[in-house]
Order: structure tokens, then sequence, then C-alpha cells
């Protein structure tokens, strides 16, 4: 049983801290994961890390195969998950290398499967509440303790890319009151609680987003040569949180799908029980 799992974004592909490390590779009903997993020890805890645009920056946002990545965490055992994410600041009091906690998502994609279920079996898992408090709050101390300019709570708004926003749109996604701007986080958040997996985002600015009309726009280069000293801060961040979460959950992300599922139990087809038995196994039994 993996005690954390983490997802590395832009700049993370992979964790120099991991003791022991291997590769292991998850078979999926949903296809492949966008890598091999690195799984290993981090501070006597046992973490499993995945690369999400893959190892070499591979994958597009929209060519990332989510639903397989939550599902190979789940098969590892992983229970908590953090996110590590590139992202844009929409207000100025956001600066680059700033480290952001959002506890909420507004989801702008087009072309993304963003649920593990269908094809003969339904379920509405709630996402009022996005973001586990225990593991945020986790996170939180964390970067506290490790000495980043962290920012508790925000809106990150999920695009689909993979181009940067017209500065038309920029200020349109300001006027919807949202701190970062992203291009992944919103299929993960909602497979993750339907995988009964805590979640939560350390969202790493490297950029304004190009609402910033006395700021150059942003370019590949302005947010690749942050990306090095983002990373440094998530595995500081992460090495002391790794430590401080307890080995049982108290929070409902593990119980979410515990009145999620609305279909009779007597016409889901087998198929989909199988598919998804390793997720739904429990609650249809």
């Amino acid at each position: 049983m993996s005690a954390l799992g983490v997802i590395g974004g832009s700049g993370l592909y992979g964790m120099a801290a991991l003791e022991g490390a291997r590769e292991e590779t998850v078979s999926t009903p949903f296809g492949d994961a966008s890598d091999a997993y690195l799984v290993g020890r981090l501070r006597g805890r046992e973490v499993a890390f995945l690369a999400r645009h893959g190892r070499g920056h591979r994958l597009l946002p929209t060519e990332i195969n989510f639903r397989a990545n939550i599902y190979g965490f789940k098969a590892l055992g992983v229970s908590r998950l953090v996110s590590v994410s590139a992202v844009g600041s929409m207000r100025d009091e956001l600066r680059p290398l700033d480290v952001v906690l959002p506890d909420q998502f507004i989801d702008w994609t087009r072309q993304r499967p963003s649920t593990f279920f269908g094809e003969g079996i339904v379920a509405h898992v709630s996402l009022a509440d996005p973001v586990c408090p225990d593991l945020h709050g986790a996170l939180a101390q964390a970067g506290a303790a490790a000495g980043a300019r962290l920012h508790r709570s925000g809106t990150y708004l999920c695009i689909e890319g993979p181009q940067f926003s017209t500065r038309a749109e920029s200020h349109l996604y300001r006027s919807l009151k949202v701190d970062v701007i992203g291009m992944t986080n919103a299929q993960e958040v909602k497979l993750a609680r339907e995988a009964e997996i805590c979640y939560a985002t350390m969202a790493m600015v490297t950029d304004y987003d190009c609402w910033r009309e006395e700021t150059e726009a942003v370019t590949v280069q302005e947010v690749v040569a942050r990306l090095n000293d983002n990373a440094r801060t998530a595995q500081a961040i992460l090495e002391r949180v790794v430590g401080a979460l307890p080995q049982e959950r108290a929070c409902r992300c593990a119980r979410a799908l515990a009145d999620a599922i609305i279909t009779d139990r007597a016409r889901i087809p087998r198929a989909a029980r199988e598919r998804l038995r390793l997720l739904v196994g429990r609650r249809l039994d």
C-alpha cells in the first residue's frame, strides 16, 4: 500500500529523493498510463510517482490518459494523491514561484473523458468540496515549514490547451474570479474522487497569464526558466508532507461512492462490473 501518490507536472519528471525506486507498469481497462510509475520510499513511507506528460514531456494535455493514470494509482494501493502542476497567475498578488493550494476548480475543457462510469453503470459523486481537507491541510503546513510563498486557497481554471490564452480569453477568465490557470487538473480531481482517493493540488506559479498588459505575454522560455526552481520547492514540500500523513483516513473521500451509484444493481452489465471491479467491487457486493 503506497502512502502517497505524486503526479509530476511540467518540470517534475522524477523524484531524486525516492529510495530504492523501481518502475511499475500497470495494466488498466482504460489503456496505458502516461509512463511507468516510480515506486520507492521517502522518509520511510512508500510513494508512487508518475510523470503526467511522460518522461521527456511527450504528451499534450489533451493526450494524457487521465483515467489510466488514476486507475493505476488505485491499483498500486495509493489512497492519497498530490498533483504538482505548473500554472499561470490570474491575480497580481500571486507571483511567479509562489505556491497556491487550490480548493476549487472550474473545468473549461471540451475533449476529455472525465469519469470512469458509463456503459451500463451510472454514478454521481459529490464535488462541492473537491479537495481533501486533511491532505490540503498537511500540504499547507509542509509548505510553510519549507519556507514557500504559500497561498492556502484559490480557484484553478482548467483550459483545453495546448495553446496559451488569447488576451480576450484571459480577461474573460479573470471575470470568473479564478486565481490560477492550467491545463490538467480538472479531470484528475474528478477521477480521484470517483476512485475514492484523496486529492490535492500544489499549483506552482510560473508566469502571469496575458491579462497583465504591462507584462510581456507568457512564453515557453519564461515558463521553463522557472520550472527547476518550482520543482525544488515542490520536492521540499513533499518530503515534509509524507511523514505528516496518518496511516488511516478520517475524511469523506474514502466513502465517495457509498451512495453515488444509482443504477439498479441487477441491471449492471457483467462487463461493466469487471471493468470497474477495482473501484466499485465493495460497493456492489
